[in-house]
């Protein structure tokens, strides 16, 4: 649709001196110095700088360079930042070919004996390119085909694994934590859009899936900071990126316990086809499936391929090893503390988010993207036992600590939507969170729904904005209580109440809506005879 990525209008080659560019730099100002390029206004363009000395200042550890610079060719070839020091690409990726065809390959399960693609240091700094989280299979187009077919037995794909050792070579132990620090991340260069869906509820559902059970996309462009929807008009919000898998290779005792537990679970569980009596979310658990498996550098076809496949662990839920997490605020500057289960570790990460809210409520509902991250790694020996609690049988019933960075959005005035657990039909759960939770989103949706949205474009905003979840009450029988808190300043227009009633004209009505498909499915649908249609 073109409007995927900056266009490079200065391009720089740090190889070469500033009178050498291509495009010529100048450090003066003067009326007749010509332009190297034009831009139209509203497009956006990327604009790539030398630092303010033309690359005089080096990386040596003396300071004679700049004792002697010359301050006649300064201030600046121009220039408004410095170039930082090249990162280790540890996990590169091509963007024209598949997932099965990157170098070095990709990987959508868990297991210890998925080899490493390479080897870091603790305390350098190392990037890692992901694929978004269906290798692709989500195409910036005018359909929701795409997702009603997706083949969720793909999902995640995961860069790495990548093997940790300290400065003496020796690598990361079970029973140590691993320090992950989330230096920078974002979009890959040249890809700058993402999306957000629903799954057709006979292929992944979703949270709400009795009420929205067919398949739906809106796709998203970033511009700096900020996204923006076409199929969502009105509004634009800074993205708070994160990735949403980082975890280390469990062990083969900690697979067997993760396989036998989701087993009994799929098998033993709740027989009824609404969990909890409510939430229409099948199945129960992801069990291992040799479809649309992929092992990283083991060949399939081979013997060890297939005895891996039938192992390896899928990548839908957090478990003790961090997995897919999904929280929103592990941006620039955040740490993860992750236990060690094998030897070097073994991290992966992938499912890159440019914006999600609490919950992802649309299960395919952040801003999904690729996208890159650089990392540094610190060993913490022995910190398993030091730091973190077993809640659970054995030593390996751990869970990660996470400590959020600096940076997010700012957002001072919000709007809140309660949840208490009674369901649609008034019935009433015991300290059900999830019912409160669901209440509180079906709250929203209704509400915001009055300023000219789709119910629709409401679910998969609420999974993607930067909105806050919370378990506000979970003690008073027998109503537990969630809210839902959205920024009101993502709007171009007031969505408060007011003493006069809600406005009526063209500023209201919300065209187009987002891509949607039918469902053709005969499930049964949850629909509130209270709210509006």
């Amino acid at each position: 649709m073109g409007e995927r990525g900056a266009r490079l209008v200065v391009a720089i080659d740090l190889k070469k001196k500033p009178w050498e560019q291509k495009q010529r730099l100048h450090n003066r100002w003067h009326p007749d110095i010509p332009p190297v390029a034009a831009v139209t206004a509203g497009e956006l363009f990327r604009v790539e700088m030398v630092d303010f000395s033309g690359g005089a200042i080096t990386q040596n550890h003396a300071a004679h360079d700049v004792k002697y610079l010359d301050p006649s060719i300064v201030s600046s070839y121009f220039t408004l930042s410095m170039v930082p020091p090249a990162r280790r690409l540890v996990v590169p990726i091509d963007l024209k070919k598949k997932p099965w065809e990157q170098n070095p390959p990709l990987h959508n399960r868990w297991h210890p004996h998925i080899p490493h693609v390479a080897t870091v240091n603790t305390g350098q700094v190392f990037r890692v390119e992901m694929v978004d989280w269906t290798g692709g299979a989500i195409k910036d187009d005018h359909s929701a085909l795409d997702v009603k077919f997706l083949d969720l037995s793909t999902v995640h794909y995961l860069s790495g694994p990548i093997r940790i050792v300290d400065n003496e070579g020796i690598p990361a132990k079970p029973g140590d934590l691993l320090a992950v620090e989330i230096c920078n991340l974002g979009p890959l260069p040249g890809d700058e859009w993402g999306f957000t869906a629903t799954f057709d509820r006979e292929n992944g559902g979703g949270f709400l899936t009795d009420h929205f059970p067919y398949a739906t996309k809106a796709i998203w462009y970033f511009e700096g900071i900020y996204a923006h929807s076409p199929q969502i008009p009105g509004v634009r919000f800074p993205g708070l990126t994160h990735p949403g898998i980082i975890g280390t290779a469990p062990s083969m005792e900690l697979l067997n316990i993760w396989n036998e537990r989701e087993r009994d679970v799929e098998e033993n569980g709740i027989k009824s086809f609404k969990l909890c009596e409510v939430l229409h979310s099948r199945p129960l658990a992801n069990l291992p499936s040799t479809k649309g498996c992929l092992l990283g550098k083991i060949e399939k076809g081979t013997a060890e391929w297939e005895k891996i496949a039938k192992e390896a662990a899928r990548t839908i839920p957090g478990r003790e090893n961090g997995g897919n997490c999904d929280i929103k605020n592990l941006s620039r500057g955040a740490k993860v503390y992750l236990p060690v289960f094998v030897e070097g570790a073994n991290l992966s990460s992938g499912d890159m988010h440019f914006s999600q809210g609490d919950g992802e409520v649309s299960f395919c509902g952040a801003i999904e993207m690729s996208g890159f991250l650089e990392l540094k790694c610190e060993i913490i020996r022995g910190g398993m036992k030091e730091y973190l609690t077993p809640m659970g049988p054995t030593p390996l019933h751990v869970n990660p600590i996470f400590e959020i960075g600096p940076v997010e959005p700012r957002f001072s005035e919000w709007l809140v939507f309660e949840g208490i657990s009674v369901d649609e039909s008034g019935r009433q759960h015991y300290l059900d969170a999830s019912v409160a939770y669901k209440r509180a989103v079906l709250n929203a949706i209704d509400y915001i729904s009055k300023f000219g949205y789709s119910k629709e474009q409401v679910y998969l905003l609420l999974s993607c904005i930067p909105c806050e979840g919370r378990i506000s009450g979970i003690v008073d029988a027998p109503n537990a209580v969630a809210t839902l808190a959205i920024p009101t300043a993502i709007f171009d227009q007031d969505i408060r109440p007011k003493n006069n009633k809600i406005p009526v004209g063209p500023r209201l009505v919300r065209k187009p809506d987002v891509f949607k498909c039918t469902y053709d499915g005969n499930l049964p649908i949850t629909r509130n005879p209270s709210v509006t249609p």
